[in-house]
């Protein structure tokens, strides 16, 4: 087709990142990864990142980055981001945090904002926080309101009548 100077695609090599690492070297770095994060809950600081990770176990961040890709799919903070979800989704659902403010439970698993929250949340669970409390958890009782005082005058009234 050298009319409209169209040539066929050549077929992309896999990701690069796949090359830089070794399976079995991925799923030693996974498994470190996993316990860091997981085990050790470094997924609910919310100033601890990539550069730390690699640090605190062994590594550097070009070989954290592609077990991320690799063995997740996902890139750093798309993994943490999945790991305060998955928290908020349990405390969300038990009824000990019915009582919790969303900006609580927020800020408890990790996030920064209540935006970043909610805009997480939805995105990885296409509902609200709010919407998922109400269909998959338990919702606090509302307290029951107060009696009203009832005017001294209109009893008065009652009584001499």
């Amino acid at each position: 087709m050298t009319k409209y100077n169209i040539t066929p695609k050549e077929k992309k090599a896999g990701p690069s990142y796949r090359s830089i690492v070794q399976p079995e070297i991925v799923e030693e770095t996974a498994a470190k990864i996993i316990s860091r994060l997981m085990v050790d809950k470094k997924y609910r600081d919310s100033k601890y990142s990539a550069k730390q990770l690699a640090k605190d176990i062994g590594v550097n961040m070009r070989q954290i980055s592609a077990v991320i890709n690799a063995r997740f799919q996902q890139n750093y903070s798309e993994l943490v981001g999945t790991m305060r979800i998955f928290e908020a989704k349990y405390m969300l659902g038990d009824a000990n945090f019915a009582n919790m403010k969303m900006e609580d439970i927020a800020i408890n698993v990790g996030f920064t904002t209540r935006q970043s929250f909610y805009a997480t949340f939805y995105k990885l669970c296409g509902i609200t926080p709010k919407e998922y409390r109400k269909t998959y958890g338990t919702i606090p009782e509302p307290k029951p309101a107060k009696p009203k005082k009832k005017n001294k005058a209109a009893i008065h009234n009652k009584k001499t009548k």
